[in-house]
């Protein structure tokens, strides 16, 4: 076999690829549920139990007073009423003794009266005496013995995820230790010559080909939380020997063993050749998106199963979710963990691989009386994309996709109380809308962005999928913003335009502006790498207003066609030296410290249904529009304006 590159990628499905894997473990005992170990009750929280947990003691150990009063025998205060109480005296022996709640009542005694029941009296010969007004019924206000556990019975199952009142009932009825499952021990070896640690860049700084390693800390992270055990090892280089080595380093200590990046079909992907050497290679490939070049195999000699986990980030994270959770969870006892789910209609339309099953990361809010789910960068390498998902929407092999407005099933990362205070904004892309969510966040409200350009969120206010829509939309005819195309495409709907605020638009150029461009004239020059904005975007109706005035045609512009869905990916493509320039705001060239040429200061709005503009849901972004706060943070930002911020500038 060669050590150099992998030709085995398949295609197989989830089930499929699930019970081999099973199989596999299930003949070597790999597959059985973690041993019992004993440990303190006051270190076993979370824990599992191994066993069944009996009283060793009953609770209370003794028949109990439930309140401060006194202990009584109920024969005794038969007849006591308001018109005729009965007077009782105080001793040791009866027919009242004072007892404390918690006190063990005396043998000949069977109920208590509470102490603002009774009235206490001094006798004439010194002694002491309670009058009663009522009779009480036997065992009134006593904690009989074994009241809450009895000895000998079942206290807890084996397999209970030990909460803190489990811990208090363990102590309770006598148990000091308790035998849990032992946590499974889970390697988790980052592989990849191209990989630093983020140490290393901060000290060294990062050299082209170089990336940051962090899959193996979400790996590890999950691992924890899902109640393993992980090991984090250091980066180990594509070397074939190397990865080897410490892969059977890892059998030998550990119950799984994880190897992430190398499981592809690339010069340097040595995991799949890895685990034929060392063992049975049961799967290399899995009907999945992302996470498709999963490896599953065992180690042989150690009888350990061993998982190559893609590299792209995304892929990574959802691997963990899709096998390593559902193993650990049955080591462990427990049944795999679920998500919350909800109903919610999907904003767009959705192809997907016909033979895969796509996992989609969704944002979800309620609008109106529709529950809303609008897709994220599906992307494999964007993790940023899970860290703003609520939920997750799996295509299922075979459908082709999804259709805008089709009902689906959301599986929720966030709470159904976290969706319901969710504001759902579709439209163009600003970065002030990053600060609106961190201030809305203070206030209790969620805000999550789509970035659709301002057409697509107007298209969205018209489906009825979001609470609101940037938009920047210049008409030619008329040099205004936004209201043509509400007129246009929101016929019937009433609508406030809230103007957010104005903003610089311009040529987006590297340091020193090197091709020395002056202007959207340059564009046409042979040679200038020009990166535009989507179809839709405000931006781009804005280029190509500016274009019609000059004269010159979009075909005249090499990368006209070559489209960005944000400002600062139109800026990252200029910074990385995929394009000379591009058209965006200013803000987005000074935070990747790029130049910056004004073309036209611009309004940007808030399109806002006014069912939504009258609800209490958005009532704490129009006070912060209102407000000072808000409006000093943006103003500090370079080439905003936010003299008008809060204006309304229509109503419909």
């Amino acid at each position: 076999m060669s050590k150099s590159r992998n030709f085995f990628l398949e295609n197989i499905p989830l089930d499929e690829a699930w019970s081999r894997f099973i199989t596999a473990m299930e003949e070597v005992w790999a597959w059985d549920e973690m041993p019992g170990e004993e440990v303190a009750v006051d270190e076993a929280l979370g824990r599992v139990t191994a066993k069944p947990v009996w009283a060793e003691l009953s609770s209370p150990a003794y028949h109990a007073s439930a309140m401060d009063g006194y202990a009584v025998r109920s024969t005794d205060t038969i007849g006591a009423m308001e018109t005729a109480p009965k007077r009782l005296a105080i001793g040791p022996a009866g027919p009242a003794t004072y007892v404390d709640t918690g006190d063990p009542i005396p043998a000949w005694a069977d109920a208590v009266i509470m102490i603002e029941q009774t009235q206490h009296i001094d006798e004439p010969d010194g002694g002491e005496s309670i009058e009663i007004h009522a009779g009480v019924a036997p065992w009134t206000a006593v904690r009989p013995m074994g009241e809450d556990m009895v000895a000998t019975e079942l206290v807890l199952p084996a397999n209970h995820l030990l909460k803190p009142v489990d811990l208090g009932a363990l102590a309770g009825c006598g148990h000091a230790f308790v035998n849990v499952r032992r946590k499974p021990r889970v390697a988790v070896i980052p592989t990849g010559t191209e990989l630093v640690t983020v140490e290393q860049a901060r000290r060294c700084g990062l050299k082209s080909g170089d990336i940051i390693e962090y899959n193996s800390l979400v790996l590890s992270s999950q691992v924890r939380q899902w109640g393993g055990i992980p090991t984090r090892y250091p980066v180990v280089p594509d070397d074939y020997e190397l990865i080897k080595a410490t892969v059977l380093e890892a059998a030998a200590e550990h119950d799984l063993v994880l190897v992430n990046a190398g499981s592809s079909a690339g010069s340097e992907d040595f995991t799949s050749s890895i685990v034929v050497e060392l063992g049975k290679l049961l799967v290399h490939g899995v009907a999945v998106r992302p996470g498709h070049p999963v490896i599953l195999g065992m180690i042989a000699g150690f009888n350990r199963p061993v998982i190559g986990i893609p590299g792209y980030p995304v892929s990574c994270a959802l691997t963990g979710e899709t096998f390593v959770e559902p193993l650990i969870s049955h080591w462990l006892g427990l049944p795999p963990r679920e998500q919350p789910r909800m109903q919610a209609s999907i904003t767009r339309k959705l192809l997907s691989p016909i033979g895969e099953d796509e996992t989609v990361r969704v944002t979800v809010g309620r609008v109106g009386e529709r529950a809303v789910a609008a897709p994220l960068s599906r992307g494999a390498g964007v993790i940023t994309s899970l860290v703003r998902a609520d939920g997750i929407v799996r295509i299922p092999r075979f459908s082709e996709g999804v259709e805008a407005g089709q009902e689906v099933t959301v599986e929720l990362y966030r709470t159904p109380a976290e969706v319901e205070r969710t504001l759902v904004h579709i439209g163009s892309h600003d970065l002030c809308l990053d600060l609106l969510a961190q201030y809305l966040a203070d206030s209790g409200r969620r805000f999550t962005s789509a970035n659709a350009g301002s057409l697509g969120g107007l298209m969205a206010l018209k489906r009825g999928d979001a609470h609101l829509a940037g938009a920047h939309l210049l008409d030619p005819a008329t040099g205004d913003y936004n209201v043509s195309y509400i007129q246009q495409y929101l016929p019937g709907l009433p609508v406030v335009l809230l103007t957010f605020m104005h903003r610089q638009q311009g040529l987006i150029v590297p340091p020193g502006n090197p091709k020395g461009i002056g202007g959207l004239a340059d564009l046409t020059r042979e040679g200038l790498r020009f990166v535009n904005r989507q179809r839709g975007a405000g931006t781009r109706v804005l280029l190509d207003y500016h274009l019609g005035k000059l004269g010159i045609a979009p075909q005249q512009i090499l990368g006209y066609k070559r489209e960005e869905y944000t400002h600062m990916a139109v800026a990252v493509a200029v910074q990385s030296g995929l394009a000379d320039c591009g058209l965006g705001i200013a803000a987005a060239a000074r935070a990747l410290e790029l130049d910056f040429i004004p073309l036209e200061m611009e309004r940007y709005d808030l399109v806002i249904p006014r069912i939504h503009y009258e609800s209490d849901l958005l009532r704490p972004l129009l006070e912060l529009i209102n407000g000072q706060e808000l409006r000093r943070a943006v103003a500090e930002l370079p080439g905003y304006d936010t003299s008008h911020m809060g204006e309304i500038a229509g109503q419909w």
